[in-house]
């Protein structure tokens, strides 16, 4: 399969949200036909990703600030909001619509959650081999952002994509924005 190159947002610290300065990244329409849970854990798994759980519509503004998540979309279609910490359309943050076949990669400390759902929109959540499991941070300002960053900020990316494997795009992207980000410090 030729590498989809995903379509990344970059994402600002909010108020109560680190954000990451890794993009979240979505893929369109690549996960295997026919459609549903066993082969996108399949394709997961063989290029190092854990299916760990199947949901639906999450509408909870939420964060992982200990372990990358990617949702392998195959069933239905939602609006996700990605990095934004209110339940009202603001300044910050996006809202994509992602559909059956999509895969979402959502960084450590990047807030998501579903405004709408249909379809009975249902997806495999899968983390890198090695992660712990999740831990959830509710956008509410529980924590120190300063604390939460640091947490944030000992997530190794990843060093294979859950859809293309070792030479794909995510760890490409990722570890080119740290490499950059490295260089910028260390000319501080």
């Amino acid at each position: 399969m030729a590498h989809a190159w995903p379509e990344q947002y970059p994402l600002a610290q909010t108020l109560n949200v680190p954000n990451s300065n890794l993009p979240a990244l979505i893929y369109r329409n690549v996960l295997p036909r026919p459609l549903g849970p066993e082969l996108a854990k399949q394709l997961c798994e063989k290029n190092g990703w854990e299916r760990r759980g199947e949901w639906g519509e999450i509408k909870t503004a939420h964060f992982h600030p200990n372990t990358h998540e990617c949702y392998a979309i195959f069933q239905g279609s939602s609006r996700l909001t990605i990095g934004r910490a209110l339940d009202d359309a603001g300044s910050d943050g996006v809202e994509v619509d992602v559909t059956a076949g999509d895969v979402v990669v959502v960084p450590a400390g990047v807030s998501h959650r579903s405004l709408t759902s249909e379809g009975d929109y249902r997806y495999i959540g899968v983390y890198p081999n090695a992660a712990p499991r999740w831990r959830n941070n509710f956008c509410k300002g529980e924590e120190s952002l300063d604390k939460l960053i640091e947490e944030i900020n000992r997530v190794e990316v990843p060093d294979s994509d859950p859809v293309f494997g070792l030479n794909g795009p995510l760890p490409q992207i990722w570890k080119a924005i740290q490499s950059k980000d490295t260089v910028m410090h260390a000319k501080l």
